[in-house]
């Protein structure tokens, strides 16, 4: 579904994610990022872009100047330096959001699916004593002649 979704824009610069989440510094300059925990992707291109900014050290040099997490200085460099917005896929998830909205069926249709210790996704399998992040459930219920042994 991914190779889908992005076969229509691999030439294009696009920063995907589902969550955007607005961040305003003291300069009142506003720019949105995608949570590590759903993932994002960046095309070639635009990660050629943003070059300048991360290699030799800069990307942690940034980070520390700014005092901004990995993914939020993605978002950063991506919509405030290089003036490219964030383009949301529906299809990826993360402990942000509320999961246990997505029922079963559904979940075939995602790309990724994030967790947190309060936050998993709503899934018949394990006893959530052996399967706390519902993943283990989620593999049978996707690929149940390949994930012996499930419930």
């Amino acid at each position: 579904m991914l190779i889908v979704i992005l076969g229509s824009c691999l030439l294009l610069d696009y920063h995907v994610n589902t969550i955007l989440n607005a961040f305003i510094l003291q300069e009142h300059l506003r720019f949105s990022f995608a949570t590590g925990g759903a993932g994002f992707c960046l095309t070639k291109a635009l990660v050629l872009r943003m070059k300048p900014y991360v290699s030799g050290g800069r990307f942690a040099a940034l980070g520390e100047q700014l005092r901004f997490p990995d993914d939020l200085l993605v978002g950063y460099i991506i919509e405030h330096r290089l003036k490219v917005n964030l383009t949301v896929i529906r299809e990826f998830h993360s402990h942000l959001e509320d999961l246990q909205k997505y029922d079963a069926s559904s979940l075939r249709h995602q790309i990724t699916i994030s967790y947190s210790d309060e936050n998993t996704i709503t899934i018949d399998g394990f006893p959530r004593s052996q399967d706390p992040t519902r993943f283990f459930s989620l593999h049978c219920y996707l690929f149940p002649k390949y994930a012996a042994p499930c419930p």
